[in-house]
């Protein structure tokens, strides 16, 4: 469920020399405005490639953050603050969900409340874009708190159907622990298979092919921006208990294709050395 918007570099410097040839030379406001225009326009040409990208966040988040970020960079906010407001946001709703009673007021600010983090989840990488440059040590700290919003999110709805019990049967409780092991073991993927991707020298197949236009819409149900709106049936237990229940079923099934597709990819590629590794061995 966790995507990735991380620093990869952009055309910040020229934005910024721009920037200042105009706030020399404008009124303030006016400025203001047309160095927003600007980096909205500079953040556009250097997006991230959307193949391989769930609905919702190519067509809602990415936009949106684009424009945040783009207010942002004006304020002078940096994309490691960018992650704190991030961390921040889903913190406060993830704990909300836990120690409040369930109700459509509720559901509907914790929904906001993760949607806004993960606006701001994309915002740092495009910050950093509109800089020029990333930091490793941000890097990290963006896939840090995206692996523990990853683990609380479900954390938090197991502790939520433990003290408010949604239906009947305890059985349910199962349901959010089976989740987080899925989503644990996309997480994992999605970060380790560029790593493996590189130490080897290879590149997805799927990117040498055409995507099929109705891929993004068939990836919606492990898009983020669709976990953080699903609270919204909060003020309805059963209806919620069904559809979390359903967005972990699909998700496990396409999970299950991803292992398919990554062990395929993988096997029979030796690691460099290996070969090497193995004589040192024999002798």
């Amino acid at each position: 469920m966790a995507t990735r918007d991380g620093p990869d570099g952009a055309d910040a410097p020229a934005t910024g020399r721009i920037l200042g040839t105009m706030t020399s030379t404008t009124p303030p406001l006016r400025s203001l405005r047309a160095g927003y225009r600007l980096n909205v326009t500079a953040l556009a040409a250097a997006q991230k490639p959307s193949r391989g990208t769930a609905a919702y966040s190519r067509l809602v988040n990415r936009p949106l953050a684009r424009r945040v970020a783009a207010a942002a960079h004006l304020l002078g906010m940096t994309p490691n603050a960018a992650t704190a407001v991030s961390a921040t946001a889903s913190a406060t709703g993830l704990v909300l969900l836990a120690a409040v009673p369930p109700s459509p007021a509720l559901g509907l600010l914790v929904s906001v409340l993760l949607a806004a983090g993960y606006v701001m989840d994309s915002v740092d990488g495009q910050l950093a874009r509109l800089r020029g440059h990333g930091s490793a040590a941000g890097e990290w700290l963006d896939h840090t708190v995206d692996c523990a919003k990853t683990c609380g999110f479900h954390l938090a709805v197991l502790i939520a159907w433990y003290r408010f019990e949604p239906v009947e049967s305890r059985a349910v409780l199962l349901v959010p622990v089976a989740f987080l092991l899925v989503d644990v073991v996309c997480y994992f993927g999605i970060v380790t298979m560029p790593l493996l991707r590189a130490v080897h020298g290879v590149r997805p197949v799927a990117t040498t092919r055409r995507e099929h236009p109705l891929r993004t819409w068939l990836l919606l149900p492990s898009d983020y921006g669709v976990f953080c709106w699903i609270f919204l049936l909060v003020g309805w237990p059963p209806a919620f208990v069904a559809g979390y229940t359903a967005l972990f079923a699909l998700n496990a099934a396409l999970l299950v294709l991803a292992l398919g597709k990554w062990w395929r990819e993988l096997n029979g590629l030796e690691r460099p050395g290996a070969h090497v590794a193995g004589r040192e061995v024999a002798r």
